[in-house]
């Protein structure tokens, strides 16, 4: 027969149960997101200039020679004293040197500096995202891009998108894999796990739903 002194502790016992795992949850990082079968691990790189960016270029002390142009569809550039340089798949860094390499020999001792203002990037590092999204387009990628900011950049779901049926196209070690991702869950059910870290070249296809 249980004394009410021992009852009085199961009872704090019990109550103290919650409020440890309470404690326990608050402490609990969030897993990051990753598709299933690839690793999680950011590639830190260097942006890489694309047709259609636009680039400032600075020469210092030489008003005259710096310029603000695009890059052409072609991947090239001119200015002033340059012409028809290759851009496509430099950083910044490398095309500045390179018009220093040129200017050089007009200017003496150039230091250049160019700056990207306008981002497309070259077409493999990319995000396309095709089917029934609000505004289908290829996106630049960026650093930590994932699922959700994608959704947000192309205007989310279309009204008949069947978003939990869509799916990423990604190279890896130069074999095409599918994974299948789940957009109204994350977009209307807030399922933060649904939200996956997107890699340049992606493809995103958001297929109708037949109903």
């Amino acid at each position: 027969m249980f004394s009410l002194k021992s009852c009085a502790r199961a009872i704090t016992g019990f109550l103290f149960v919650p409020v440890l795992l309470v404690g326990c949850a608050s402490t609990t990082s969030l897993p990051t997101p990753a598709l299933d079968g690839v690793s999680s691990d950011r590639t830190h790189s260097e942006y890489l200039i694309g047709p259609g960016d636009t680039i400032n270029i600075f020469v210092w002390r030489n008003p005259d020679v710096s310029i603000t142009v695009p890059v052409r569809p072609n991947g090239t550039v001119s200015s002033p004293l340059v012409e028809d340089m290759v851009a496509i798949g430099k950083t910044p860094t490398q095309l500045a040197r390179d018009i220093e390499g040129v200017l050089s020999k007009y200017i003496k001792e150039p230091v250049v500096t160019v700056i990207v203002s306008g981002f497309g990037g070259p077409y493999n590092q990319q995000i396309r995202v095709v089917g029934a999204a609000a505004q289908p387009q290829a996106l630049p990628y960026r650093e930590a891009m994932t699922l959700l900011d994608v959704m947000i950049a192309v205007g989310g779901l279309t009204e008949f998108a069947a978003g939990n049926k869509a799916h990423i196209v990604r190279e890896i070690d130069g074999e095409r894999r599918e994974f299948r991702v789940k957009i109204e869950d994350l977009m209307s059910g807030g399922e933060i796990s649904a939200n996956v870290e997107m890699r340049p070249g992606d493809i995103l296809i958001i297929p109708e739903s037949w109903f």
